[in-house]
C-alpha cells in the first residue's frame, strides 16, 4: 500500500513538473503576447478548473425564469448593449475587442458553450472568470440576478439566430464617439435647414 502511494506521489509530481516546464516553455518563447493562440493542453486545462470551481449546487441550478418571446426580446437588447463590444452581434466573438484579448472571445454559438449547464453559464455571467477579459456583471445576492438568467435564453438562441435579429441589434449597440459625433452633426445640420426654412426672405417683391 504504502509503495503504491508513492508511486502515485511520483507520477503526479512528474506530471505537475511536465506541465509546469511546458508552460515556462511556452511563457518563454511567446512572453506574455495576447497574440498567441492557447494551445490545447492550457484550453484543456483552464476548463477544468473553471467547471470545478463553480460549485455543484450552482452547477445544477435550472433557470427560474420561464421562456418567453418577450424575454427573448429583452434579451436581445441586453445582449446587443452589454455583450456584443466583445462577442459580436451574432456570439461570434470576432470583434477587435474580442479577437485580441487572451484568451480571444469564444464563440458563443459552439458546443463548448452550448454544453454548459444554465447554472454554469450564469455563475460566469455573475462572477466572471479570473485572468481572463470576462468581467463580473452581477451585483449583489445573486438569487436576486434576473437579469443574468434571463440572459442565458438568449445565449441558448444565439445558434439560430435571424437575419432580422442581426439587424435590430445593430440599433442597439452602443454608438463610438464618432459616431455620437457625427449624429450631433446632423442634427446641428437638419435645424440649420429648419431655421433657414423659416427665415422670412429679404428684399422687395414686385
Amino acid at each position: 500500500m504504502r509503495t503504491k502511494l508513492i508511486v502515485l506521489i511520483i507520477v503526479v509530481g512528474l506530471g505537475i513538473a511536465g506541465t509546469l516546464g511546458w508552460l515556462g516553455y511556452q511563457l518563454f518563447t511567446t512572453g506574455f503576447s495576447a497574440k498567441t493562440e492557447p494551445h490545447a493542453i492550457e484550453v484543456f486545462l483552464a476548463r477544468q478548473i473553471r467547471h470545478l470551481a463553480i460549485p455543484i449546487e450552482q452547477r445544477n441550478s435550472p433557470n427560474p425564469v420561464p421562456f418567453s418571446p418577450d424575454l427573448l426580446k429583452e434579451g436581445l437588447a441586453h445582449f446587443a448593449d452589454h455583450c456584443a463590444g466583445c462577442h459580436a452581434n451574432d456570439g461570434s466573438g470576432q470583434t477587435p475587442i474580442g479577437k485580441n484579448v487572451y484568451p480571444k472571445a469564444p464563440d458563443l454559438r459552439l458546443t463548448d458553450t452550448q454544453s454548459m449547464s444554465d447554472g454554469e453559464l450564469f455563475w460566469v455571467i455573475h462572477n466572471g472568470i479570473r485572468f481572463t477579459a470576462m468581467p463580473a456583471w452581477g451585483e449583489g445576492d445573486p438569487s436576486k440576478d434576473m437579469d443574468s438568467w434571463k440572459l442565458i435564453h438568449f445565449i441558448r438562441h444565439l445558434p439560430q439566430l435571424t437575419p432580422e435579429e442581426l439587424e435590430q441589434m445593430k440599433g442597439l449597440n452602443p454608438k463610438t464617439k464618432q459616431e455620437l459625433e457625427e449624429e450631433a452633426a446632423y442634427d446641428q445640420f437638419l435645424q440649420g435647414n429648419d431655421r433657414a426654412a423659416q427665415q422670412p426672405e429679404s428684399g422687395h417683391h414686385h
